[in-house]
């Protein structure tokens, strides 16, 4: 009796009679092993949609991140006082850049690029190290020279070392990256709470009733939609919390719609438009040590990307996203853009709709793009007025802690060890909030480094844990996280649909 063959082994046969096998197998490139003349079949991620539909989903993807691409570029603009037409030009050169970003992770060339369908946008991990850069230097207008500088060393090293910090994730398991991320939003929730109160703390209305409403409507919009809505709507919740904050806000006299009449259709975000680099070795050193967060965080991401669309991200895969992203960063600059890292709410994104063609996003950056190039569509969120945008950043830098505290729960927090390591490292970053004069004798240097609370309690998170769970022989070999458990521990969270992640 002829036996028949098991599903994975069933063969065809040929004109000249060999059995050759035709069950597809995707390659790491995306085509399939099959022998010649077989059928080849994409993968997933390397498929190309309808245009119409490619348009439309890559739109979905610049919905769910547009609110963090332009918070840091409001905040770091309003700490230095930039003019309505500053603020609107920063904020379209951080769009043009992070659609920039953006080619380069989804499409790539050579070894830059993990070609996977990644977002990439302005890190909220830069922010407080730049405001503190802003804080400390005494002719606001050197601060934008100051930051582009630093970011500019930072994403050459980064480029540089990306090889080599794919090896050495494992110092940075859930443990450290956790506590960076909570400590990221804790300190930017002040920020939301300024805004909340007014634009301009010398103001007679400076958080009177009528902006403290405007602030607690915007924020109870948001949780509504967030609460009752589902797909696409229920991602865009902030963004739709800001418009709708903005309509309500008209008749209260608040909104200036100044800055769309002043900006031109098309423009271009001019070279050094700021002033040239100017390069300070303390604020280097702070943003050095926000792109290693950020190389992290990214490791973390592409890890659970490569899961959730079936091309799981090896060796070679993490550390071309991670020169990506490093040149990405080094590159922002020149176009007075700031530090670029993947967005994590993206991949909830991915996750959610199912769609995971690399392409899709390379659109949504092409439209990021777009957006850069036309200064009224980017001066639209100028607009938005500081109370609406203070209710809406309590969740979205809510979340970024929130996201943080997710991270933590995954870390092995049962264990002593790590139990120190997130209360000595939370209390350290804490001391610029709780404390803000706390470094008050130490030189305006080391102040710079010192008043970033993400700096020194990543600092210290890292000494802690590598003095606790890697060094001694009395160390539990459990607390050891190798570098794919550290990015699993973070995957599942990385999936949800939060309003920002630590970026």
């Amino acid at each position: 009796m002829k036996r028949k063959a098991p599903a994975r082994a069933r063969c065809r046969k040929t004109t000249g009679g060999a059995a050759v096998a035709t069950k597809p197998r995707f390659t790491k490139q995306g085509t399939t092993s099959a022998p010649e003349g077989a059928e080849q079949t994409k993968h997933p991620v390397d498929e190309t949609l309808p245009p119409l539909k490619m348009a439309t989903t890559g739109l979905q993807h610049v919905a769910a991140m547009y609110a963090g691409v332009v918070a840091p570029p409001l905040i770091v603009g309003a700490a230095i006082g930039l003019s309505p037409k500053d603020l609107t030009f920063l904020t379209g050169a951080c769009l043009f850049t992070a659609g920039l970003a953006t080619f380069l992770q989804t499409l790539g060339f050579w070894k830059i690029g993990a070609r996977l369908p990644f977002v990439n946008g302005v890190t909220f991990a830069g922010v407080a190290p730049m405001l503190a850069v802003v804080a400390s230097t005494k002719d606001k207008d050197d601060a934008l020279p100051i930051i582009f500088g630093a970011v500019i060393v930072a994403g050459i090293l980064g480029f540089i070392a990306a090889p080599f910090f794919s090896k050495m994730v494992r110092f940075f398991p859930p443990v450290v990256t956790g506590t960076v991320i909570t400590l990221i939003g804790v300190s930017l929730m002040p920020v939301a709470f300024g805004w909340a109160q007014g634009p301009n703390p010398a103001a007679s209305d400076f958080g009177s009733m009528k902006n403290l409403s405007l602030a607690g409507i915007t924020l109870l919009i948001v949780l509504l939609l967030r609460r009752f809505t589902t797909g696409f709507v229920k991602q865009i919740a902030v963004l739709l919390g800001l418009v709708v904050g903005t309509l309500i806000a008209i008749p209260f006299g608040v909104t200036d719609f100044g800055p769309v009449g002043d900006a031109a259709i098309v423009g271009f975000p001019t070279p050094f438009h700021f002033g040239a680099p100017q390069f300070a070795g303390a604020a280097i050193v702070s943003l050095c040590v926000v792109m290693v967060v950020s190389m992290t965080e990214s490791t973390a991401d592409m890890l659970a990307l490569g899961e959730i669309v079936g091309r799981p991200a090896d060796e070679k895969t993490i550390a071309a996203g991670l020169r990506a992203d490093t040149l990405g960063t080094a590159i922002s600059p020149l176009f007075n853009g700031f530090m670029c890292s993947a967005f994590a709410q993206n991949i909830g994104l991915v996750a959610m709709t199912k769609i995971r063609s690399r392409f899709v996003v390379a659109a949504g950056g092409g439209f990021l793009v777009l957006m850069g190039l036309c200064p009224m569509a980017a001066s639209l969120i100028a607009v938005v007025p500081r109370p609406v945008l203070g209710g809406a950043g309590v969740v979205l830098f809510g979340s970024v802690a929130a996201s943080g505290i997710q991270t933590l729960v995954k870390a092995g927090m049962e264990k002593d060890n790590n139990v120190l390591i997130v209360a000595v490292s939370l209390a350290v970053g804490l001391i610029p909030i709780a404390e803000p004069e706390f470094y008050h004798a130490f030189p305006e240097n080391a102040k710079i480094i010192l008043d970033s609370g993400i700096s020194t309690g990543c600092v210290a998170a890292v000494v802690l844990n590598i003095l606790f769970n890697h060094l001694g022989r009395g160390r539990d070999a459990d607390d050891v996280t190798s570098p794919m458990e550290s990015g699993d521990a973070i995957a599942e969270q990385r999936t949800g649909h939060s309003a920002a992640a630590a970026h």
